[in-house]
């Protein structure tokens, strides 16, 4: 049960650093809250490599060209989601991003020519018919939580787009890919954008932006942790663990109750996740072949001793 243990702590560590960023975010702006984060985890990361040399990985890579596209899908994903969750509860969020698992489906089919089952592009379509159920109510109105749900819409595009690349890049293990670049270049992207709509913070809004690159560090080690002792088939369904985490951070912070939509339609894209990846699981699987039986004449020339 570690990676399972594992994962599951780190699914508790996203989920606090969205929560944490969407309480900053009526107040700063996404360049300072996303900069500071990186500002904080990059030196952690390079302090941890000087006491313990060689961690995260070798520096180098034989695919500069698929860690760039890395790196850049995952840029878009922070600042989507932190924009996304600005207009948006918790578990209305997270309820969207739990398509990336139907997304990832498509992506490993267009691009990296895998054979997807018919049952799995089925169970497709109906988690993403859940995620209608629970958004087709609030969007009448427009404004704020339509603009939310196609910013989170966005950064789990970027998110599917960085699991794919993750696919590709599994002979290159470590964390320098998924921590230390990522860093370098969001202090070079952010950076600017916190320069120009710098907020003054109080030291305890300073802590808390600080805290975010503790939690995204948290939540990265953890989850790569976890899929070291355990596979990708297993550790699946425990990712939807962050729907409860997430209706309870909104109800603690907020005092936001989902609404029956929102339960139905995160009851739908669960079971309908669940299932596409069950039906790619069987059609992946070898077929079993019996053990050979000896005739009963063949087992009685065997010499004894």
């Amino acid at each position: 049960m570690k990676g399972p243990a594992l994962l599951l702590a780190g699914i508790l560590f996203f989920s606090l650093l969205d929560a944490n960023s969407k309480l900053l975010s009526g107040h700063y702006a996404v360049g300072q809250v996303i900069a500071l984060r990186f500002a904080v985890l990059v030196p952690l990361f390079l302090v941890a490599r000087a006491l313990r040399p060689g961690f995260g990985g070798p520096l180098g890579t034989r695919r500069p060209g698929l860690h760039a596209l890395r790196v850049a899908a995952m840029m878009v994903s922070a600042a989507s989601f932190f924009l996304g969750f600005r207009h948006l509860p918790l578990a209305e969020g997270y309820l969207v991003f739990f398509t990336a698992p139907l997304i990832t489906l498509a992506l490993s089919a267009l691009v990296l020519k895998e054979a997807v089952p018919r049952a799995a592009w089925l169970w497709c379509l109906l988690g993403f018919a859940g995620v209608v159920l629970a958004v087709a109510p609030r969007l009448g109105g427009g404004g704020g939580p339509l603009a939310g749900y196609l910013a989170v819409m966005t950064g789990t595009l970027a998110f599917s787009v960085t699991q794919t690349v993750n696919r590709r890049l599994r002979a290159e293990p470590g964390l320098v890919g998924v921590v230390l670049w990522p860093g370098l270049v969001g202090l070079l992207v952010f950076g600017p954008l916190a320069l120009r709509d710098w907020v003054p913070p109080p030291p305890a809004d300073l802590l808390r932006l600080g805290l975010n690159g503790l939690l995204a560090g948290g939540a990265v080690v953890l989850a790569a942790a976890a899929y070291r002792h355990a596979d990708a088939a297993r550790l699946g369904p425990y990712g939807f663990a962050a729907l409860p985490v997430s209706v309870a951070l909104d109800i603690a912070l907020w005092d936001v109750w989902p609404d029956p939509a929102t339960l139905a339609g995160g009851a739908v894209v669960v079971f309908a996740c669940l299932m596409s990846e069950r039906a790619r699981r069987t059609a992946a699987a070898p077929l079993a072949v019996p053990p050979r039986r000896e005739p009963a004449a063949a087992l009685r020339r065997i010499p004894e001793g």
